[in-house]
């Protein structure tokens, strides 16, 4: 844990704050079904509508965070995000229900890209596996905090579960105005090439191309095959016109939408076997639970592995552990399945967080982690919504066995696409979207270890 820089710190007690409050979206599916009577179907389409808005809220986030500052995005999400859910849990009318759930996905989800590209610019490349991991290690251990005390709570009134969530994400925010400055680099241009970016070549030989770039900067010529054109700033566009890196975001939606059956259908799953939200809960936190045990020394046990590995690794463990919940009658059962597909969860997300920080140009981590984070989003209205109609017509086996097979297809994607990079995580360096001459800051003399890309 040393070595960090100690605004990282506010920032990882922030979403440790948050999450020790996160109630809404894990006991979403079961308020809606046990205490408003509302179908598995309506509630698959509830929870898919907050993922929806969470896609919006991604794309508008990363938008945000690189046009008018990391800390003023975070702030506004935050508080926007405690109003919605508050009134979340006043409003009674399906529309209504539905309709604020949206709204609560957009304004929530609006602050993760902000987040990771502050974390982004605070930490080195060497590190981020590392501070990624400490930052899903404290969502972690508020997630099993908060879903062990949920299921308490809820026994007294749903409505405290909105109201305590409220209140975390405000003190959330005071935390993050109190304490934490905004990141958005100043001296690196946001421009990008007048073709879209490219992403970075599988292997070298000879004269690595980022050594051609720098000599040509430094002879004051362009690169033609990095450039045609005067520098622009980098969009959106610029970003989906990234082929691998946009094949990241496409096998992350399908792990996604296999993951987001642990908070939607599994719900409805037990409920529909007899199991309270006590105990619902408690199987749940188990997910937490486990994250906080084993995050930081499996990570340290790992962190020698490719991308390539971990990602195809975390994918399939993730599958099969909810695949097995096809065979679960018991608590004991229901809870071995959690266990499984959470260490599955613990191996791939650190991996994906990296990975797409190094992607990422400094002048464009927003819409970078923007556009990750609405794979996630786009999972959590998808996942969600097919869980609950398939659960509803072809039955609960057909739901478990669907997430084994989406999520082997995923896990052999990733080691497809990831399995040339053969640099360890933490050794390697992030691979410009734009040509180097414009990424470097200052002019010093370049080595062939900054140069060679990934």
């Amino acid at each position: 844990m040393s070595g960090l820089p100690r605004q990282f710190w506010w920032l990882w007690t922030s979403t440790l704050v948050n999450r020790l409050g996160g109630f809404v979206a894990t006991f979403l599916a079961l308020y809606l079904t046990a205490q408003r009577g509302y179908s598995p179907s309506y509630a698959g389409l509830v929870a898919a509508l907050y993922g929806l808005g969470g896609a919006g809220g991604a794309v508008l986030g990363g938008v945000l965070a690189d046009r008018i500052g990391r800390r003023i995005t975070l702030l506004t999400a935050q508080v926007g995000a405690a109003a919605a859910t508050a009134v979340l849990g006043l409003v009674t009318a399906p529309l209504a229900v539905a309709a604020v759930a949206a709204l609560l996905g957009l304004v929530g989800n609006a602050s993760r890209p902000a987040l990771s590209a502050m974390i982004s610019d605070l930490v080195p490349p060497e590190d981020r596996v590392r501070a990624f991991s400490l930052n899903y290690w404290a969502i972690n251990i508020g997630f099993g905090v908060s879903a062990a005390v949920a299921g308490f709570v809820a026994a007294e009134g749903y409505l405290w579960l909105f109201l305590g969530d409220a209140v975390t994400t405000l003190l959330c925010a005071l935390v993050v105005f109190a304490k934490v400055r905004e990141t958005l680099p100043n001296d690196v241009p946001s421009a990008a090439p007048s073709t879209a970016p490219r992403a970075a070549p599988h292997a070298t030989s000879g004269a690595a191309p980022g050594r051609r770039a720098a000599r040509t900067a430094a002879a004051g010529k362009r690169d033609p095959r990095t450039t045609t054109g005067p520098a622009r700033p980098i969009t959106l566009a610029d970003v989906a016109r990234d082929r691998r890196f946009m094949a990241v975001v496409g096998l992350t939606f399908l792990v996604g939408a296999v993951m987001q059956q642990g908070s939607s259908t599994l719900a409805v799953d037990m409920g529909a076997d007899g199991y309270s939200a006590r105990q619902y809960g408690l199987v749940i936190a188990l997910n937490g639970l486990v994250i906080v045990l084993l995050q930081i020394p499996l990570t340290r046990a790992l962190r020698s592995r490719s991308a390539a590995g971990l990602l195809a690794t975390g994918s399939l463990l993730m599958a099969w552990g909810f695949g097995a919940t096809a065979f679960a009658g018991s608590v004991a059962v229901y809870a071995l399945t959690v266990v499984i597909w959470t260490v599955g969860e613990i191996v791939h997300a650190p991996a994906s967080m990296s990975v797409v920080a190094d992607l990422a140009p400094a002048s464009a981590r927003g819409r970078y982690q923007g556009m990750f984070s609405l794979s996630w989003s786009a999972a959590a209205f998808a996942g969600p919504l097919a869980g609950g109609v398939t659960l509803d017509h072809l039955g609960r086996g057909a739901v478990w066995w669907g997430c084994a097979a989406v999520g082997t297809l995923a896990g052999a994607g990733y080691y497809g696409l990831l399995r040339t990079r053969t640099s360890p995580l933490l050794a390697e360096v992030p691979a410009p979207a734009a040509p180097l001459a414009a990424q470097t800051p200052t002019p010093v003399a370049p080595t062939g270890n900054d140069l060679d890309p990934v």
